[in-house]
């Protein structure tokens, strides 16, 4: 082969090996005229790309990461009515923009939604605003949830600066977008804002549909055996590397987490890389990947290395049409040892690129699958924690008759704790993004600084070893990494590391107080910031450290090794070890942390609902993610089978007699459904309460009895509503929305007589455009998967009501619920309050919104006392609202609320403002509570500052 025909080869596959590039067959397709919408199969299968994002949002991850803002300053004679037009027209086009995710069973699919009548787009007046404040519109518009069950069609902004002067955005979720799918959507809304407007325009083809294209992977999978070996032969005892981590997280980590390092290049830069690649038969990406390979071994010192690169999976001009998803992730291995020039390092980097792209089509999380714990590191970073990529011109609305320029905008969050790029435009520049959590910041500002050095000394002089690059390793800390983690902890007041003559290393730590954090959790701690080389056997708490007269630490007075605890024994302990290597594929020591092993938080709800079922003992997914280690779990599991014991024995649900009156209730042993049953126990109600066979123990008592079975459980559920004569609806499984309105559909089914309640929530109200929100106001857009699901659950409620002898139906609203309840505790620790509460615990600096920030005179939360809150829904049995009830005891503002738990926790973090808001934060709703005022009146005890104090203690 010729070195002509070489190159041509290799610059047409890294031509696709970027998001914008073209790469993965398609079949043959039927196709629709182009001028209607076109008409899919309901339901498809997720490609694998789309999978990943699907499970980044059922994580949790639904807070904007994984938007994908495009945005366009607009200058000249703009016709928004024609602009609405060609976007619904697009919409139209692409089944994949109205597309709504779901799940049967265990598996997700994909299913096209009708095309819309029109496409929202929101207009806001600006003036003429100042480049930060427009940056922070397009960055909170950004940020906004997508609801990916309700569907994801593009959101559109308009910011009116002037007659003629505006700036526009569509946001787009990534799991139906990619940078190629960008310029398409470009091109077509160039053509089709053109016929909106009137000019003769030829019509556009029938685009190819995405669905076909995720059906078109599934049905290939089957053929991915020989790639899928050579990938496992090409990693095998690959691991990622291992970045200088800060010794203790940066104080405005949540604020700020990740950062970029832009540095100009000379104008000779970009000629000169390319001269170098055109000597090698290589591209600028392929001399750009192999500078990111130097400046990676420079600073970690390794020559084992992988760095992952984007393929895109469109091949052929049909393809090239098609809006979606298709990328994939390519792992690429390249040896660097021998201190190679870097001529040399390029040619290495070329043939393991053109390797990577003959298997380009096999899933990178199928690679990772096979691969299984091995290719995640000791302190469980991912195989591809590094990428590298060459960065063009960004794409931007191209309407006719206007003068249009890209607009940046800014994502908080890395995708990867490290990003090497070369910006190839009249600009160049080296740029570095990295994960603040991750990476040192000292560390990473240099690191890209050298980047860009070391790309000009490549371009000058490519026959420079590695050894002669700029840029070099972190220079060793005066203490081990140990002590310096161990004293980043808040509890920790000093610590040291000692080896032993043998090679142990150990670790002893001194506490700020007697109830600090144990040894196992302090280990814990240490797995999730150090390499596996620096972990120590063990931590010992010590009341001092022994030092001698000059203040050094004195080796020989520390006390010796401790003796390695015995593994825990006995059947709970063989389940909990059984259950980590089925879920992690790694059978784990019993001081072993799940993280370390490879567990994630889908991972951690998979062994809590082994774990539970197996055992027949209430466990979550978040007691997993607490307790970390295979000891603390089982210890755990013994003190919940003890509590079972002890409490009183239920007796089985066919030998129960439902009594006349009986109130069904579900949900009994969340910290609502609990409140709920003490409120009709004092009213001497008799109740029937639903709960797992695993946590019946914990709501059976006098007046209560108890039948199993939970909200997957159909039937269950429908002979449970059928026995009772009213019913309180509490249960809910917050993260699977299809499971809770399947629930209620069997529910009110069943339902034949008697009122019926249902505990719902302020997030069905979405978020409204102003600050005082009646009772049974309408949604305000976007509603989070959790809120459609309540607002779904409620209208196959109330459309049930009155008919066929049913009575009367409640839909009760509430807030954030605070009272002494564990699960309540949990859930101001780590759910919608937990940025608040862990930097107060943390004593990092807590950012809060300015008041009249983005034009809001007030930020804070509803809040409504657990107590409160089931007068409130036992109210309803007797007199039912007939419609939805907002129960609320109160609103705090996050200064005021920051305050007392800044007191209550002891905390001596630095409160500041700012006028941005965290999308944690961004609540400024005031709910009216009128038609439930009487039940819920605060009684003594139930103000705000009390209730938070008996949830701190």
């Amino acid at each position: 082969m010729s070195p002509d025909t070489t190159t041509a080869l290799q610059q047409e596959l890294l031509r696709r090996a970027r998001a914008r590039t073209a790469a993965a067959p398609l079949p043959p397709q039927q196709r629709a005229d182009a001028s209607e919408a076109e008409a899919v199969p309901a339901r498809a299968p997720l490609s694998h790309a789309q999978r990943r994002m699907w499970l980044m949002d059922r994580l949790g991850r639904s807070d904007g990461a994984y938007s994908v803002p495009f945005a366009t300053r607009l200058t000249g004679p703009f016709d928004l009515d024609a602009f609405g037009e060609a976007l619904t027209a697009l919409v139209a086009r692409h089944a994949i923009l109205r597309t709504r995710y779901g799940q049967q069973g265990d598996e997700p699919y994909q299913e096209a939604l009708p095309a819309p009548d029109a496409v929202p787009v929101r207009v806001v007046d600006t003036g003429s605003p100042e480049a930060s404040d427009l940056a922070d519109v397009l960055s909170a518009e950004a940020l906004l949830p997508f609801d990916l069950a309700a569907g994801t069609p593009p959101r559109a902004l308009v910011l009116r600066h002037g007659p003629e002067d505006h700036t526009v955005m569509l946001t787009f979720h990534h799991i139906n977008m990619d940078g190629h799918a960008l310029e398409v959507v470009a091109d077509e809304l160039a053509a089709l804002y053109a016929r909106a407007t009137g000019k003769a325009v030829p019509a556009l083809p029938a685009p190819p549909q995405y669905a076909d294209h995720a059906r078109h992977e599934h049905a290939a999978a089957a053929g991915f055996g020989a790639s899928l070996d050579h990938w496992s032969r090409r990693l095998d005892a690959a691991a990622p590397p291992a970045l200088p981590r800060p010794a203790a997280p940066p104080a405005d980590l949540a604020e700020r987490p990740s950062a970029t390092c832009l540095t100009p290049l000379g104008d000779t830069v970009l000629d000169g890389l390319r001269g170098v690649g055109r000597d090698r038969r290589a591209t600028l990406f392929t001399v750009q990947l192999a500078a990111a390979f130097a400046a990676l071994h420079r600073l970690t010192g390794e020559s084992d290395l992988v760095i992952g690169c984007a393929a895109g999976l469109r091949e052929g001009r049909e393809a090239a049409a098609l809006v979606g998803l298709c990328v994939n992730t390519l792992p690429i291995r390249v040896d660097l040892g021998g201190d190679p020039a870097f001529g040399t390092l390029v040619e290495r980097v070329r043939d393991a690129v053109l390797e990577a792209q003959q298997h380009r089509h096999v899933p990178y999380d199928l690679v990772m699958e096979r691969l299984g714990a091995a290719a995640r590191g000791g302190d469980g970073a991912a195989l591809v924690r590094v990428t590298a990529d060459v960065l063009g011109e960004p794409t931007a609305l191209r309407l006719p008759g206007l003068h249009t320029e890209a607009v940046d905008v800014a994502l908080p969050q890395a995708k990867f704790d490290l990003s090497f790029g070369l910006v190839d435009t009249a600009q160049p520049a080296g740029l570095l993004q990295y994960a603040r959590g991750a990476l040192d910041d000292t560390t990473g500002q240099e690191l890209g600084r050298s980047f860009a050095a070391l790309l000009a000394a490549v371009a000058a002089d490519p026959s420079l070893r590695l050894s002669d690059l700029p840029g070099a390793a972190s220079p060793a800390p005066d203490r081990h990494p140990v002590e310096s983690a161990l004293r980043a902890r808040p509890g920790v007041a000093d610590a040291a590391a000692h080896r032993a003559p043998d090679g142990t290393l150990w670790a002893y730590a001194v506490l700020r107080e007697r109830m600090g954090p144990s040894p196992t959790q302090l280990r814990a701690a240490l797995r999730s910031s150090l390499p596996e080389r620096d972990m120590p056997v063990a931590v010992t708490l010590l009341d001092s450290l022994p030092r001698r007269a000059d203040g050094s630490l004195d080796p020989g007075a520390l006390p010796g090794g401790p003796g390695a605890l015995p593994a825990p024994g006995g059947p709970r302990a063989d389940a909990v070890t059984e259950a980590f290597a089925h879920v992690l594929r790694r059978r784990p020591a019993a001081d072993d942390d799940f993280f370390a092993l490879g567990g994630h938080s889908l991972a951690a709800v998979r062994l809590a609902e082994r774990l539970r079922t197996g055992l027949a003992l209430p466990l979550t997914g978040l007691d997993v993610m607490e307790a970390r280690t295979p000891r603390a779990l089982t210890a755990l599991l013994e003190t919940r089978a003890a509590a079972r014991a002890a409490a009183v024995a239920v007796r089985p649900a066919g030998r129960r007699a439902v009594r006349a009156g009986t109130v069904l209730v579900t949900g009994g042993t969340g910290g609502v459904g609990s409140f709920v049953l003490r409120e009709l126990a004092a009213q001497g109600r008799p109740v029937l309460a639903l709960a797992r066979p695993e946590s019946a123990h914990l709501v059976a008592g006098d007046g209560v009895e108890v039948v199993e079975g939970d909200l997957t459980d159909l039937d269950g559920l429908r002979r449970a509503v059928a026995g009772a004569d009213a019913v309180i609806h509490a249960a809910c499984t917050f993260t699977r929305p299809e499971v809770d309105v399947a629930a209620m559909r069997a529910m009110t089914e069943a339902w034949s007589g008697g009122p019926f309640v249902f505990v719902s929530s302020v997030d069905a109200y979405g978020r409204p455009d102003g600050a005082e929100v009646a009772e049974e106001a309408p949604p305000g857009p976007p509603l989070s998967p959790y809120g459609r699901g309540k607002l779904d659950c409620e209208a196959l409620l109330l459309g049930a009501a009155g008919t066929g002898g049913r009575g009367g139906a409640s839909a009760v609203r509430s807030p954030l619920v605070w009272g002494a309840h564990d699960r309540l505790r949990d859930q101001l620790r780590w759910g919608a309050l937990g940025l608040l509460y862990q930097g107060l615990r943390a004593n990092t600096p807590v950012t809060l919104p300015a008041p009249g920030t983005h034009g809001h005179p007030w930020y804070g939360a509803a809040w409504v006392h657990a107590a409160a809150l089931a007068r409130a829904v036992t109210a309803c049995l007797d007199a039912p609202v007939h419609g939805v009830a907002n129960a609320v005891s109160g609103h705090t503002g996050w200064p005021e609320l920051t305050a007392e738990l800044r007191t209550l926790l002891g905390s001596t973090s630095e409160v500041r403002y700012a006028d941005h808001v965290h999308p944690d934060l961004d609540h400024r709703w005031y709910y009216a509570a009128g038609r439930l005022a009487g039940a819920l009146r605060a009684r003594p005890g139930e103000d705000f500052r009390t209730v938070l104090a008996a949830m701190t203690g």
